[in-house]
């Protein structure tokens, strides 16, 4: 059967990325259904039946029905996820875990559905001890990490490595004293600004490789795109306007380790970070399943956003 129903695009209202994908696919004619699952239940509604098919039904938003039985793909992104704010603590919470279960698991149970990425297999990479292990197995170079809750280990740890960086384990919005929105930068570290605050959760300390430069490679289904960035930051996402593209080839065996890992957690997608070393030697860094692209395709002239829409278009059975 060849499904030339919608693409579900899931993602939050914010979200440039998936705008530039959805007009592309409009472009050709291919029908979009936008929602965030944030709309649930204000404006968006499900209804869906078990049957000897499988699970069959439709979600509808003020705009659009998706017929789930003809769904082609998903684009799950970025969305805000559930949210209940005119019940109470204990009611909002119910709510929310029925909503996760019952809407999540029908958009996560679709036969047949090209997922970009499959939200399980997106959680499942997210975790970033699991993502350097799968990086080591895959044959990529993976800079010496420690994960501890232990201030003498961290200290040992810095001492032997001496030029090493903190970096979280996971993003949540974070917000300041003004309640401003930030994130939690990645900094080096050393042994003396160790102090007991480390017992009170999970810290990820690396060492740092000295660079030249810093890679973004992105994987759209069959589509690899390596993108150069050069600056003189730690952390090249402080400041966007300090860098410098230029497209490139990835080194041998960099391809091969890319599908290992993309195939090892089931996804189609994945925005790679490596920094190139002195001697040109690509180290691993980390993989985002939904991570951000669209912003080099303007630097670099990259189809990436042709890509993507190949990506989704593309009817499976």
């Amino acid at each position: 059967m060849t499904r030339t129903g919608p693409v579900l695009v899931v993602t939050n209202l914010d979200d440039p990325t998936a705008d530039l994908v959805i007009d592309e696919l409009h472009g050709r004619d291919v029908p979009v259904v936008r929602f965030d699952s944030g709309d649930f239940p204000a404006t968006l509604s499900l209804v869906a039946y078990m049957t000897p098919h499988g699970i069959q039904g439709s979600l509808t938003t003020p705009t659009r029905t998706a017929d789930l039985s003809r769904v082609r793909s998903m684009y799950y992104r970025r969305p805000s996820g559930f949210a209940f704010p005119h019940l109470d603590d204990q009611d909002a919470r119910f709510a929310v875990t029925q909503a996760r279960y019952g809407l999540g698991g029908v958009m996560a149970s679709r036969p047949g559905c090209l997922y970009v990425n499959h939200p399980h297999r997106i959680g499942d990479a997210e975790f970033k001890p699991s993502g350097l292990a799968v990086a080591v197995e895959s044959g990529f170079r993976v800079p010496a990490t420690l994960f501890t809750s232990d201030p003498d280990a961290a200290r040992q740890f810095i001492r032997q490595y001496q030029s090493v960086i903190y970096k979280p384990l996971s993003t949540p919005l974070y917000r300041n004293e003004t309640g401003t929105s930030c994130s939690v930068a990645v900094l080096e570290v050393t042994a003396d600004e160790i102090d007991e605050a480390v017992t009170g959760t999970v810290h990820l300390f690396q060492h740092r490789v000295e660079k030249t430069a810093d890679v973004r490679v992105t994987v759209i289904g069959d589509e690899i795109f390596c993108v150069r960035i050069d600056s003189d930051l730690l952390d090249w996402r402080t400041d966007y306007d300090k860098l410098a593209y230029s497209v490139v080839e990835p080194p041998p065996g960099i391809t091969e380790a890319l599908r290992a890992y993309l195939s090892h957690f089931g996804l189609v997608f994945g925005a790679f970070d490596f920094a190139i070393d002195r001697v040109g030697a690509w180290w691993f860094l980390e993989c985002n399943p939904s991570g951000q692209w669209a912003w080099m395709e303007p630097e670099t002239g990259l189809p990436m956003v042709a890509a993507m829409a190949d990506l989704l278009e593309r009817t499976t059975s």
